[in-house]
């Protein structure tokens, strides 16, 4: 079993291959070789399943950037770590918003991990009720 940083790492893959190929996140499951993590899973469907609410929030709460114009691997991050916060209340904000930033920086644009620590920390906030940033 995969670890959860390994799980999100899969699921932002297969977010990104839904989006890119506009297909459902159960077709592009069911053609992987290999069945992803089942965290992988539950993150790429519960994404997919809340996609138009994860949007309206990225939506409201991004300044000066419509979702379409955002990065697709931020945007799909951002559907990740936001679906965390709003969906799976019991992890805890700062280690979503971490694990969001680390694979921005890793798999994005320079200045990605700021950009989706302060869209995950607005979205916690409003979500959660906390103000939380990442620290890395």
């Amino acid at each position: 079993m995969a670890t959860r940083r390994e799980a999100r790492e899969r699921a932002l893959g297969l977010c990104y291959e839904v989006e890119t190929r506009a297909s459902s996140a159960d077709a592009v499951i069911a053609e992987q070789p290999v069945r992803p993590d089942p965290y992988a899973c539950a993150l790429t469907l519960g994404v997919d399943a809340h996609r138009e609410e994860i949007d309206a929030l990225l939506a409201r709460y991004s300044e000066n950037w419509s979702v379409d114009r955002m990065p697709a691997v931020d945007r799909a991050l951002l559907r990740i770590g936001t679906y965390e916060l709003g969906w799976e209340p019991d992890l805890a904000s700062g280690v979503v918003i971490s694990e969001a930033v680390e694979l921005a920086q890793q798999y994005s644009t320079k200045d990605s991990g700021r950009f989706v620590n302060g869209l995950l920390s607005r979205i916690s906030e409003h979500l959660r009720g906390t103000p939380t940033e990442a620290t890395a």
